[in-house]
């Protein structure tokens, strides 16, 4: 049943959805791990000013590895002239790494994909990126260093990760890093998200939300 306003008329379902529609986007991140990316993310939105906030909505919802495309399409399939979805995952044990980065772009998803885990991403704010190809040590790995670097135990749920990551270390050289070595591999001539290692795509997704909020200013 419809909604009614203050002087008794109903209102239809688009009437509700078109004041809803955040200012300057609404993305919607369908991951397939329980705590970093989720922490990481909402670190992030919590990051922008109020008035950004109150423009741009993140949502990061959490899902197996093979039906994160389908999660998306879901999510989308109402309200989609504003929702702009994007998966996140790691290259890790995953089978059809490739194949899901393909089947997501050709229907319009963002993807953001570390190889060998989202922790290599994490590690470039940190002025690095090293040469690890088994996510365990890199995540192992990584841990020493935010341990180093911030002086605190690293954890995958801790809430306010992202802070720390910016603290004591560098968002803008993480991005710089990041693209750099996404450069390096299309030079070297990998053509595959699977052979590209360290690498990730992720900044690509931080860069353009930090950049909602610089025009926003």
């Amino acid at each position: 049943m419809a909604r009614s306003d203050r002087t008794g008329n109903r209102k239809s379902r688009e009437q509700r959805v078109r004041q809803k529609v955040p200012e300057l986007g609404y993305y919607l991140i369908v991951t397939d791990t329980q705590g970093t990316e989720r922490c990481f993310f909402h670190g992030l939105q919590e990051s922008l000013s109020a008035d950004t906030q109150g423009k741009l909505v993140i949502r990061v919802v959490e899902t197996k590895t093979r039906e994160m495309i389908d999660k998306c399409m879901e999510m989308t399939t109402y309200e989609a002239q504003y929702r702009m979805p994007w998966i996140v995952f790691d290259r890790d044990q995953v089978k059809d790494f490739d194949e899901i980065i393909r089947e997501a772009k050709a229907k319009g998803i963002g993807v953001g994909w570390s190889n060998p885990c989202f922790e290599i991403w994490m590690y470039a704010y940190f002025g690095c990126m090293p040469a690890i190809y088994e996510s365990w040590t890199c995540c192992s790995e990584f841990a020493k260093m935010y341990e180093k670097k911030t002086g605190q135990k690293y954890s995958k749920t801790d809430e306010s990760m992202y802070h720390k990551l910016c603290k004591n270390g560098s968002e803008e050289r993480a991005i710089e890093l990041a693209t750099r070595k996404l450069e390096q591999c299309s030079r070297e001539g990998k053509n595959k998200p699977s052979e590209m290692c360290p690498c990730t795509t992720v900044h690509k997704l931080v860069d353009e939300i930090k950049g909602l909020e610089v025009h926003n200013v």
